[in-house]
């Protein structure tokens, strides 16, 4: 008993301080959650989206849900953020380089110490694995997206990071299917060939294709510069963990990731009422708002990254406003939202680039199907509060960073509330879109 306490002592020591890493107590706070669906959106900041006429579909679905008005993304680039929504931890990893696949000799980032970056550069990302030390997220970043001040702003200027130890290289699709949950990561025109070391894609056409075997050879000659990047496998967070890589388990593998279309993907999928528990989906780069640099003007990138909405590419915004509009639709018309407790949540992984004084403050709603609407909530949250938000609907321990006391579950976006009629009678409520 007393080695017990003694545990639990230590346990609620390092969750005070901030710097507990790995798994933790199991959080609560929130009902439990049946279907969770994250929607991930890209690079633009809270202010660049809320009220921006561009985005009609988006702003009614904050005001007619539940929206947070003082939630920030981590760090940069963008896969770090998608590391830390699913993970808990940046894993030593603040780059968008691709997997090193199947490479089962190279030392993972979280054994090494190494960090990998954009800038400077370093090589793609060994498979996630095992346990370490993460990297620091310093208050600003000079290193990555912009070199040298006045930097990127992480978070909201203020609170930092530092690396943490005992970092376990797991995501809650390990703690999902311990306990014999499912999940599932749909990737807009992800090839039907599947996932494996497919790091670009036109759906079609990807990183591997050989041009030269396409004839007759046109002049000049295809090369894999003419095909848009749609899929990128850094907005697949789970494709660069070694166990998923490998397949130890069938259930927790490569076969879990699919795209939005097809007899696997998540319209047929969701039309069958066949949805997992957690189903984590991002549209391709040009409907969520990312953007390409060869995909004509109705796909480009911003103009310029200053942090106002004047400086976005309209075309752009109403792409990805129209992509939440038919995914939320889809959501909202399966059999699967009417069967127990049920939430969609969309989150912008980052701000726009911006420099200092920009904050990483992106917008994140929370639509559900039995809770309270209309919350508008101030309280301060980051990427790692909505880890620990969905470990605490599921019944899962804390994770990494999700554990530290400045992770604060969201409890009033997740509120029980009125009954919506959910498990018979939700198909009015389609129409509050």
């Amino acid at each position: 008993m007393k080695r017990r306490a003694a545990g639990l002592a230590l346990l609620m020591s390092c969750v005070a301080n901030g710097g507990f890493a790995a798994e933790g107590v199991t959080p609560t706070g929130i009902p439990h959650l049946d279907h969770v669906y994250v929607i991930m959106m890209e690079n633009h900041g809270y202010s660049q989206i809320l009220n921006n006429p561009n985005a009609p579909f988006t702003n009614k679905l904050a005001l007619a849900a539940n929206y947070a008005t003082n939630y920030f993304a981590v760090g940069h680039p963008s896969f770090t953020n998608y590391l830390e929504v699913v993970g808990g931890s940046n894993f030593g990893v603040q780059s968008d380089n691709a997997p090193n696949w199947h490479n089962t000799t190279c030392t993972a980032n979280l054994a090494s110490h190494v960090t990998a970056t954009d800038n400077p550069p370093s090589p793609t990302i060994c498979p996630i694995a095992g346990e370490g030390v993460d990297a620091a997220t310093p208050v600003i970043d000079t290193t990555n997206e912009t070199q040298g001040l006045p930097g990127d702003i992480n978070i909201d200027g203020h609170l930092s990071f530092p690396a943490a130890s005992h970092t376990f290289g797991k995501t809650i699709a390990d703690q999902l299917v311990a306990r014999r949950l499912t999940w599932k990561s749909y990737q807009e025109n992800l090839p039907a060939s599947g996932a494996d070391q497919v790091n670009t894609s036109d759906g079609v056409f990807t990183n591997n294709t050989d041009f030269s075997k396409i004839l007759p050879t046109l002049n000049p000659p295809l090369t894999s510069s003419n095909m848009v990047a749609l899929y990128a496998v850094k907005h697949n967070p789970f494709a660069y963990f070694k166990n998923v890589q490998e397949g130890y388990d069938p259930n927790n593998s490569l076969q879990n990731m699919a795209g939005f279309d097809g007899a696997r993907g998540l319209f047929a999928d969701l039309g069958a009422g066949a949805s997992p528990n957690f189903s984590f989906i991002a549209p391709n780069q040009c409907n969520d708002q990312h953007g390409q640099g060869n995909a004509g003007a109705l796909c480009n990138y911003d103009p310029s990254d200053v942090g106002l909405q004047s400086g976005l590419n309209p075309a752009l915004i109403q792409r990805g406003d129209v992509a939440l509009q038919t995914l939320v639709t889809a959501i909202h018309q399966s059999p699967a939202w009417r069967r127990g407790n049920n939430a969609i949540v969309i989150v912008w992984d980052e701000n726009d680039y911006s420099t200092a004084p920009n904050t990483n403050q992106v917008l994140l709603i929370v639509d559900t199907n039995y809770g309270a609407a209309g919350v508008k909530s101030s309280r301060f949250y980051t990427h790692f509060s909505l880890l620990k938000t969905l470990e605490a609907g599921f019944g899962l321990p804390c994770l990494n960073h999700a554990c530290d006391s400045n992770a604060a579950v969201m409890s009033d976006l997740f509120a029980a509330g009125h009954n919506r009629g959910h498990d018979h009678d939700h198909d009015h409520d389609h129409d509050r879109y």
